[in-house]
């Protein structure tokens, strides 16, 4: 299942220019201007001062493997998502999985409500939970797991998550196609040499056998 937004013109962050030309040079090529953080994209701890790592240094083997997926149906605009909204699924959690929180925010994504601060957000006893858990990856459907407007909950999710090891995959979308609870979850970014962030690529894989790899 592809859960990546699709980079076009007009997204925030984006702009697509021609370079070349069938007709002018016999092959056709485009400019990409892109913003670190457009669409979906992943987080490295240089992005808050979390720690020295950047997006070239984070390990492929980290950006794939075993993830559960925390169905969130009734989460209010706004709202902060905590430990005891993940239901059972927080009992379940083993140290290298990834968790992905369902919140249908995606459905927001060609409108202005879904930049503002009116996103479910991770609180930061969610993000602490993350990293004694040993979460490996925590994947949104919005655009911060913070928010945007509020520097100081910004900065305190982000550093605790970063900080503490967990990589951070924003702007997930069609996470309502999944239809089991544990899926094998990929998110690969561009190997940008000390990036603090890059689009990435996100798709989870389903069926028993893809999902019980460790």
């Amino acid at each position: 299942m592809d859960l990546t937004l699709t980079v076009r013109p007009g997204m925030r962050g984006v702009d697509i220019e021609s370079r070349h030309t069938l007709a002018d040079d016999g092959f056709n090529t485009r400019t990409l201007h892109l913003y670190s953080h457009c669409g979906t994209h992943m987080d490295a701890p240089l992005h808050f001062s979390a720690g020295e790592g950047t997006i070239d240094r984070i390990p492929l083997a980290d950006c794939l493997g075993p993830a559960w997926v925390a169905d969130l149906p009734g989460i209010q605009a706004g709202a902060l998502i905590t430990v005891g909204d993940l239901g059972e699924i927080a009992d379940r959690v083993h140290p290298g999985d990834g968790l992905l929180l369902r919140t249908g925010w995606s459905r927001h994504v060609d409108n202005a409500r879904y930049y503002r601060d009116h996103f479910p957000r991770v609180s930061r006893a969610l993000a602490e939970w993350c990293v004694a858990a040993g979460v490996r990856v925590l994947g949104v459907e919005a655009p911060s797991v913070a928010n945007v407007n509020d520097i100081e909950e910004l900065t305190a999710v982000h550093t605790i998550l970063l900080g503490g090891g967990v990589i951070v995959v924003e702007g997930l979308t069609n996470l309502e196609a999944l239809r089991e609870e544990r899926v094998f979850f990929c998110a690969v970014p561009l190997k940008i040499e000390g990036g603090d962030g890059s689009p990435c690529r996100a798709f989870a894989l389903e069926g028993g056998a893809l999902g019980e790899q460790g």
